[in-house]
């Protein structure tokens, strides 16, 4: 039930016929009794900047949750972003703050390592490895800084993408080593793949699956199906890995933090959710 007092979220992003997170938040605001809801609002990327403003002028905003083609816009219209999001190049998730200043983060990578610490792996100390360099990517990426990761190493057939990412990261993280231009897994803790390969039945593999050690964890993105060949391919070396929906799970309970809502689990979203 939406009522005067209901609190809004704005899912903002064009066109919105794929979205998920009102099938997910939803549900469990009304399993909760919270008086929220989440409402997508299409908006095309030429009306976004004046929009965005405008929205955040309602009195039962509460705060917005960004998706494509809006990330990257969002960044240029904030008051104060995170180093997640600094690191990402992009925002997914704004509020206000207690002065009126609009404040954002990234969350897109929250969820993997959240994902990777609930199944009792470290990070902090590690050595990761990931190929793909663009939005997750560099959302994964500025996560696994945020939590202690030791070592990156960064592999993107698109050079400046990639090096792009490396030189945020060390002007955020000075004291993470950041490694480009292999895209060999040997000897890393953490594997991921951030490209789209996996998309269709015809894609290659990301990586060579016969260098990634059978200790190592090793994390999807792509959401078409849960298991990739990928997947199939590491699952088969005997590595324990993640699955790209895991990813959108993992990533709510931080969202509801963000947002000062009663957090969750991602077992709890997943059962009540109506995807």
């Amino acid at each position: 039930m939406i009522s005067g007092t209901t609190k809004l979220i704005a899912h903002l992003g064009y066109p919105t016929h794929s979205f998920k997170a009102p099938l997910i938040y939803n549900p469990y605001f009304d399993k909760h009794d919270i008086d929220a809801i989440v409402v997508p609002m299409g908006c095309k990327a030429e009306d976004y900047p004046a929009f965005l403003k405008l929205v955040f002028r309602l009195s039962n905003i509460h705060g917005a949750l960004v998706t494509m083609p809006h990330k990257i816009t969002t960044m240029g219209l904030l008051g104060e972003v995170s180093r997640s999001a600094r690191v990402a190049g992009a925002c997914n998730a704004v509020r206000l703050g207690a002065d009126g200043t609009l404040i954002g983060d990234m969350f897109d990578g929250e969820g993997f390592v959240r994902g990777v610490l609930r199944r009792g792996r470290q990070v902090r100390g590690s050595r990761a490895m990931m190929t793909g360099a663009g939005g997750v990517g560099s959302a994964i990426a500025a996560s696994l800084a945020q939590a202690g990761i030791a070592e990156l190493s960064l592999y993107d057939a698109h050079a400046p993408m990639m090096d792009g990412l490396a030189e945020r990261l060390r002007l955020n993280y000075p004291d993470l080593r950041v490694v480009t231009g292999s895209a060999d897994p040997a000897g890393y803790e953490i594997v991921v793949n951030a490209t789209p390969l996996g998309m269709n039945e015809s894609d290659p593999l990301p990586l060579d699956v016969s260098r990634i050690s059978p200790s190592a964890f090793v994390g999807e993105v792509v959401l078409k199906q849960e298991i990739t060949p990928f997947l199939a391919a590491v699952r088969a070396r005997g590595c324990e890995f993640q699955v790209g929906i895991d990813m959108l799970f993992e990533q709510i309970p931080a969202y509801l933090e963000f947002f000062g809502f009663p957090t969750t689990t991602a077992e709890e979203l997943r059962s009540i959710a109506r995807v």
